[in-house]
């Protein structure tokens, strides 16, 4: 019988978190995706459940509405100052992000914090242009109904990359950036330039 002289290795202890997103953020959104989610699965062209399609739509403009409050007078990470940065800066990052030597980010990369605003700008526009829809005013047009449409599949479009960036960035970075969304806990700065 052998005997095995090699001492047993610990276990690496955990990585200490620090708080990222506030509850107010990761509550609105999820809230948000929830109900971008019930409104498309319930849109008019499948015929079926078209209140519950309003409701959804009137909540996902609410929830525009709170995360563009928050956005001004939110914690640090929920600002749009702290994560929104210049065209410059964010074409620069995304060079580095296409060469693989992107910066880490604790809170929002570049990309990321203009993908929140083009996904908050392009919810606000679906719920007004649906509730014009509704107004004795514009009942019935046909260019509004194809904008509202239209919109509806420029969102999904936005979805899309997002959780593909959303994905990428998670294993760019090894971190799971889900799961950070639902603890609002993340690896702390590993060096002095992350944000």
């Amino acid at each position: 019988m052998k005997s095995d002289n090699t001492a047993a290795v610990p276990p690496r202890p955990a990585q200490p978190r620090v708080r990222v997103w506030d509850r107010p953020v990761r509550l609105m959104h999820w809230a948000l995706a929830a109900s971008v989610a019930t409104a498309w699965l319930t849109r008019s062209d499948l015929g079926v459940l078209h209140e519950v399609h309003e409701i959804a739509g009137y909540a996902a403009a609410a929830l525009v509405a709170a995360r563009t409050a928050w956005g001004w007078a939110g914690s640090r990470h929920a600002r749009f100052a702290s994560f929104v940065r210049a065209p410059a800066a964010t074409w620069r990052y995304a060079r580095d992000v296409l060469a693989g030597r992107a910066q880490r980010f604790v809170g929002h990369n570049p990309l990321g914090g203009w993908m929140v605003l083009a996904l908050l700008a392009c919810t606000a526009a679906l719920g007004l242009t649906g509730w014009l829809y509704t107004t004795d005013l514009f009942w019935g047009y046909g260019w509004l109904a194809d904008l509202h449409n239209g919109l509806g599949w420029t969102l999904v479009a936005l979805v899309a990359l997002h959780v593909a960036g959303v994905a990428f960035t998670s294993w760019q970075h090894r971190e799971n950036l889900v799961a950070a969304m639902f603890t609002g806990r993340k690896a702390p700065p590993a060096e002095p330039g992350e944000h």
